[in-house]
């Protein structure tokens, strides 16, 4: 647990570097600074979302029969399902009030959601929950993904104002690596706090699980499941405080030059839209439309990988594989930032910020991976647990790319919030269909769980080549200038040597 957390330490280390060496508008050092002061809690508060979002998985492993899989998947898909729709009423919403307060939003009313969801699990492992647990559990997580869907709009609406076009490829990495992160608070730490609340004291037993059984302890012993849902809300509290005094919405706010960032809102800033004007502004852009089908096929891959890995290796023992199984969390925060970075960098660096062809290099690889588990699923635990990791990999790279940037980038800074957030919803749509789908057929077989990837790998790279190379009107006239500039730049070089010589 200490090494997990170093290496992740030394990973987020990593990413910090990495956005202070990637300044291609040759931003000043203050602005960099400042630039980062800003996104880093907002990001910080967004990965700790994450924790509070899939500590319900963790919580299901070790409710054990309390939960079954079929109840599991009715509650996940209820919740995912809800939060693909809540971005219809809070993408416009974070678009009229900004990003701040956004966020705000987002973390306490998630610590408030999972207060209550701690609330239901003691008293289901008390039981005074006899009836009504999947119906109790719906609606409480439903409510937790309501207030979870105002934070990725929050932290790309802010993004918006703050990042140029090419520099939102790497950025979108930036936001791939949030997501794995916040997985590997999910996993990691929230097993841990599992550990720490267990009623039989590891053999390790310190400080700590002495005072968390103290705090989170059954009356009579048991189980304490509860506390990983009160941690993660404690923690959201904290940060939101830190959120109220460090973030600014715009650079403006924060005292520097207004700087056009090249997207779809160029030339329009001084437009005001109405909510319905935001909505329909997104659903009558074809472009738009394709990337969220893109994404729909990612949050399939990413929710299927998430949400039954950990069920698959409980129910179908994985001799040989038990690394994965225990580093769950680490593997898919490292493996996340690699699918977020490698394409944001592609993107940027060799495809001129289209966001088309890196998508569909990474569905491709779905496609890969989806097909080798399947033939190994009940053969090689290594292989499925691989296969696995890298299907996260994929899904977090191909979010990144379509949530965390192009819907930014086509959306413009004006309606980027309902922009991503609509997209993001498809992703969430895909979660809630997956979930309802694949709750039933694992139960039934658990080899119906890879081949489920199959037509969604294969739907998500054929939309992805239809947008290859799409860019906004404002980004191909940026570049066009600037590979202009260049090329007279290297006219003049050339004149001048001719001239000495």
């Amino acid at each position: 647990m200490n090494l997990a957390a170093a290496i992740v330490s030394v990973v987020l280390f990593i990413v910090i570097w990495a956005y202070f060496r990637n300044n291609p508008m040759r931003h000043g050092r203050k602005f960099m600074v400042r630039r980062f002061v800003n996104w880093f809690p907002l990001g910080m508060t967004y990965a700790f979302l994450y924790m509070a979002r899939y500590n319900l998985i963790v919580a299901k492993s070790a409710l054990g029969v309390l939960m079954s899989n079929k109840d599991f998947g009715i509650i996940f898909g209820v919740g995912t399902g809800v939060y693909a729709l809540s971005f219809l009423v809070n993408g416009p919403l974070v678009d009229r009030i900004g990003g701040k307060k956004g966020i705000l939003i987002a973390a306490i009313g998630t610590a408030g959601a999972n207060i209550l969801m701690g609330v239901l699990a003691f008293l289901l492992l008390t039981n005074r929950l006899r009836t009504g647990m999947v119906a109790a559990f719906s609606a409480i997580y439903a409510l937790n993904m309501y207030f979870q869907s105002y934070g990725a709009v929050s932290i790309i609406k802010v993004k918006a104002y703050w990042f140029h076009v090419r520099e939102r490829g790497v950025f979108g990495a930036i936001f791939g690596a949030l997501i794995s992160i916040g997985s590997y608070f999910a996993f990691d730490w929230g097993q841990g706090i599992v550990n720490l609340s267990a009623a039989a004291a590891p053999a390790d037993a310190g400080w700590a699980y002495h005072w968390c059984r103290r705090i989170f302890g059954a009356s009579g012993g048991g189980d304490a499941v509860w506390a990983v849902f009160y941690i993660p809300a404690a923690i959201l509290v904290a940060w939101a405080v830190i959120d109220l005094w460090l973030i600014k919405n715009t650079p403006e706010e924060a005292g520097f030059q207004p700087f056009d960032t090249c997207d779809a809102s160029s030339g329009q800033m001084h437009l005001d839209f109405t909510a319905w004007q935001l909505v329909r502004k997104v659903l009558t852009s074809p472009v738009l439309l394709l990337i969220a089908v893109v994404e729909l096929t990612s949050g399939v891959f990413r929710n299927s990988v998430v949400q039954w890995y950990q069920p698959f290796t409980t129910q179908v023992k994985q001799p040989g594989a038990e690394f994965f199984l225990q580093n769950w969390g680490l593997l898919i925060c490292i493996f996340g930032i690699i699918g977020g970075f490698a394409g944001g960098i592609l993107s940027d660096k060799i495809f001129q910020s289209r966001r088309g062809p890196p998508a569909v290099i990474l569905c491709g690889a779905v496609l890969v991976m989806a097909l080798v588990m399947s033939a190994f699923l009940f053969t090689s635990p290594v292989i499925v647990g691989a296969a696995a990791v890298g299907i996260w990999m994929a899904g977090v790279g191909v979010t990144s790319l379509m949530s965390g940037t192009a819907a930014t980038d086509f959306g413009g800074r004006k309606a980027t919030a309902t922009s991503s957030g609509i997209v993001d919803g498809f992703a969430y749509l895909g979660g809630s269909v997956q979930s309802f789908c694949l709750g039933p057929l694992v139960t039934s077989d658990w080899r119906w769980w890879p081949v489920f990837f199959i037509p969604f790998a294969l739907i998500g790279g054929f939309v992805a080549i239809k947008i290859w190379h799409a860019l906004p009107p404002a980004t191909r006239k940026y570049i066009a200038s600037v590979e202009g500039n260049h090329l007279i730049a290297g006219i003049a070089v050339e004149g001048t040597s001719g001239v000495q010589g």
